[in-house]
């Protein structure tokens, strides 16, 4: 189900997944935290995912009044991003997620610093 025909639907879930309905929004968040990242660092972090997809996905999540996104007219030219209140309020869930995954998780499906591992070639994947 694409994101417009789940925005179509009033229920508060349906606009909640529709809001955070990707596997990167809720990391983005995560990252984010409470401080401003301009967008290389946001690169830096979540190394994994492509320039582009992160552009999208921090212009979805402005949208959804889950970041904001502030210009420096600068040379060279500044944006950094922070969560909103929407956004902060998002984080005990996110962890409560983290907590309910740390209880169930299977042995050797990552490392202490909880970034996954990648079952073809060991190495863990910094998320």
């Amino acid at each position: 189900m694409k994101k417009n025909e789940l925005m179509q639907y009033s229920c508060p879930l349906g606009k909640a997944m529709a809001a955070l309905g990707s596997k990167w929004k809720p990391i983005i968040v995560l990252v984010i935290k409470d401080r401003k990242l301009r967008f290389g660092e946001l690169a830096v972090r979540i190394n994994v995912i492509s320039r582009k997809v992160l552009t999208d996905q921090l212009r979805e999540m402005e949208a959804d009044g889950l970041v904001v996104r502030e210009e420096f007219k600068e040379l060279p030219p500044r944006v950094e991003y922070s969560l909103t209140e929407k956004g902060l309020a998002l984080l005990p869930i996110l962890y409560l997620l983290e907590e309910w995954e740390a209880k169930y998780q299977v042995k050797g499906q990552y490392n202490e610093d909880c970034s996954l591992v990648d079952k073809k070639t060991k190495k863990a994947v910094n998320v």
